[in-house]
């Protein structure tokens, strides 16, 4: 008699984790489609929102996500960030994975060539879109070493390599970030503290419409990528549960590339 089939085992499980998402502005945001993946593995959530006016955006993720933590975090406020860990540290003691997914420059320096930018307008975006990186890591550190180890991820573009039409600033701003991950990496490695950047095909988000002629982006990137296609949020999301799972614990200071092949070609 033939046996039944066995059932199949998900190749990894998010059970039991709990996760900071910084970054969502609304349902298009990359950082939701992360979220949702985190918790479609299992993961529990804390989420943050920039101010009162994204809060009415994004209380409905929290409570669809069933977040038990949802917590105001402008990185540009004195004590925000810093209030945002002490209450996954309140509510939980540990953590185990983080997402940063934030980036800020301002317009006029955005739309402009990058030798124009202001010294201001290059701070602000730094500090905002990387520094804040190097800051989370700091505070999620001890929360991690608690949990046994933890993940940190952030969010970069191709135009950090390469240079991007009307991706000006922040390419610079992405390589630090990127350059940034690596020294995370490598820094915090010994206590089971993995870092990640993940780096995505252009994606119409409230972030990136800032870009000029971003339309254009878009359908360069369509046409560019081998598989002639955009990709989506929740296919960002699947890499960045599968980064945060125990099953990818042997990576750590990786570039990771979700773009349908946008970056292979020249």
């Amino acid at each position: 008699m033939d046996s039944a089939p066995a059932t199949p085992h998900p190749m990894f499980s998010l059970a039991g984790k709990r996760g900071l998402v910084v970054g969502i502005a609304n349902e298009n945001s990359i950082a939701t489609g992360c979220a949702r993946a985190f918790r479609r593995q299992g993961a529990e959530l804390a989420i943050t929102y920039l101010n009162d006016k994204a809060r009415r955006f994004v209380e409905p993720i929290a409570e669809e996500l069933a977040a038990p933590i949802l917590v105001p975090c402008d990185v540009r406020e004195p004590g925000q960030l810093e209030a945002a860990f002490e209450a996954v540290e309140a509510q939980w003691g540990a953590l185990d994975f983080l997402l940063h997914s934030i980036a800020y420059a301002p317009r006029e320096d955005l739309h402009g060539r990058v030798v124009d930018c202001s010294q201001a307008g290059f701070l602000q975006a730094m500090d905002i879109s990387c520094h804040s990186f190097l800051r989370m890591a700091r505070l999620a550190e001890p929360l991690m070493r608690r949990a046994g180890g933890g993940c940190l991820m952030t969010v970069t573009f191709y135009g950090s390599e390469k240079v991007v039409q009307q991706y000006n600033l922040m390419g610079p701003v992405k390589a630090a970030l990127e350059s940034a991950t690596r020294y995370i990496a490598a820094e915090l490695g010994g206590q089971g503290i993995r870092a990640h950047a993940i780096s995505p095909g252009p994606l119409l988000t409230r972030a990136a419409s800032g870009l000029d002629r971003f339309d254009e982006l878009m359908e360069q990137a369509r046409r560019r990528a081998p598989e002639h296609r955009l990709v989506t949020i929740e296919e960002v999301g699947a890499l960045a549960a599968y980064l945060a799972s125990d099953e990818a614990a042997a990576s750590t200071g990786t570039i990771a590339y979700v773009d349908g092949g946008y970056s292979i070609i020249d």
